[in-house]
């Protein structure tokens, strides 16, 4: 079985006054566009049977609309694990952490895993990217809801190392 980590920039969220960044909600285009993002991912046959996912309101609201997207898709063209949804944590490393913490949390995924997303913020969800993919990954970062997935070139997740995520697909998703 071939693994993939699918990256996720949460969707654009809202600047309030006198609200700590942690609990910034998402605008209405955050709604839409992370719809559209499950959305991509699910006819992409992108589907997650693990989310890794920071714990900010505005990363959870960008998963639930992600997950009601992909649970709305047409089983057609849908092309992910079979079973139940995915196993979700919400991890304070994603908020907090660098790009090699975020690589860490990956390396301890269940290793029947087949498909990782993590859903996490800049600089350090672009740069867990440009750490699998030197190479290809978009030298100036994920935008919100912005989308990288990379196929990994090792078989177990604790074999993960910087350089072995090549980028397989990339989309912004955009409403």
């Amino acid at each position: 079985m071939t693994k993939r980590v699918v990256l996720l920039r949460h969707a654009k969220a809202e600047r309030p006054a006198r609200i700590a960044d942690f609990d910034r909600p998402l605008t209405a285009r955050g709604y839409a566009d992370a719809g559209a993002a499950g959305a991509w991912l699910a006819h992409g046959g992108h589907l997650p049977s693990v989310v890794i996912c920071s714990p900010a309101r505005r990363t959870r609201q960008t998963w639930h609309g992600v997950a009601l997207a992909m649970a709305e898709a047409p089983a057609a063209t849908v092309g992910g694990e079979a079973g139940g949804g995915p196993v979700v944590s919400y991890e304070p490393d994603v908020y907090e952490g660098d790009a090699r913490e975020l690589l860490d949390l990956i390396r301890k995924v269940d290793p029947a895993a087949g498909v990782v997303l993590l859903i996490g913020h800049n600089p350090s969800i672009s740069g867990l990217s440009r750490l699998l993919d030197p190479v290809s990954a978009d030298p100036d970062g994920l935008r919100t809801s912005g989308i990288s997935v990379h196929r990994l070139a090792v078989p177990e997740w604790a074999e993960l190392r910087p350089s072995r995520g090549p980028v397989e697909a990339a989309h912004t998703a955009r409403s």
